[in-house]
């Protein structure tokens, strides 16, 4: 069982957009995990083989308690109800109280249709007369649902300060050594390995300073927050 779970379409799309968020959590003591919904078989560089052993790799940097992946063809991730009921027995299995989700506009349609199959599958696993194929758990609904916003061209409704973590947020990225190390493969579509680090780090320096920490990652929730005392309030306004 955990308390927060990190969803996403391919293993490696976590270690960019909150890796470092799931390392604050950990550190605060919660459980983390994450779903990669996709193997890797179709990608550009690297097998699927490749591709589960480097995100076991990322896994121990990050801390998370937990991580699979389901068989979703990637590069066809489709939002459909066997899909979201493979997603729903996950959930009802390892109950999270908060589910992490790509934001839901981008360039990857696996990226963007994973944002909306996600929450579906949130819904339809709280459905108390829902029979789910193999499974026997209970039903279970995620109490809050938020979107890692990093590669969006939107206004976070908050960031999380990584600053502690960010070393070992860029560690888990660089694991996949078959997406990230230099080799003429895909040369043009993925980012070289001398400009990973600079990316990396001024992504996270400018959604930082949107809140006056060093580094930080972005999250989107759509419904509107709760503020008890305003003295509590953090970030300065002027």
């Amino acid at each position: 069982m955990l308390d927060i779970l990190a969803i996403a379409a391919h293993r490696d799309d976590v270690e960019q957009t909150c890796g470092g968020t799931l390392l604050a959590m950990h550190a605060r003591g919660w459980r983390t995990g994450i779903l990669d919904l996709t193997q890797g078989e179709s990608g550009t560089r690297g097998t699927a083989d490749e591709r589960r052993a480097e995100a076991e790799a990322a896994a121990r940097i990050l801390k998370v308690e937990h991580r699979e992946a389901l068989d979703l063809p990637d590069g066809n991730v489709e939002n459909t109800q066997p899909n979201r009921l493979k997603i729903a027995a996950v959930l009802r299995r390892l109950r999270p109280r908060v589910v992490i989700l790509p934001y839901w506009q981008g360039r990857h349609p696996d990226h963007y249709t994973t944002a909306i199959l996600g929450y579906e599958a949130c819904f339809i696993s709280g459905l108390s007369k829902l029979e789910i194929p193999g499974s026997t758990d209970s039903p279970h609904r995620p109490y809050k649902i938020l979107y890692a916003s990093l590669y969006a061209d939107v206004r976070p409704s908050f960031v999380v300060d990584i600053t502690p973590y960010i070393e070992q947020r860029f560690q888990s990225l660089l694991a996949y050594r078959s997406q990230y190390g230099n080799q003429p493969t895909g040369v043009g579509l993925f980012v070289p390995e001398d400009d990973i680090r600079e990316r990396t780090f001024s992504t996270a320096r400018h959604y930082g300073l949107l809140a006056g920490v060093r580094y930080a990652e972005p999250f989107v929730q759509k419904e509107v927050g709760l503020v008890d005392d305003l003295m509590l309030l953090p970030v300065q306004s002027i």
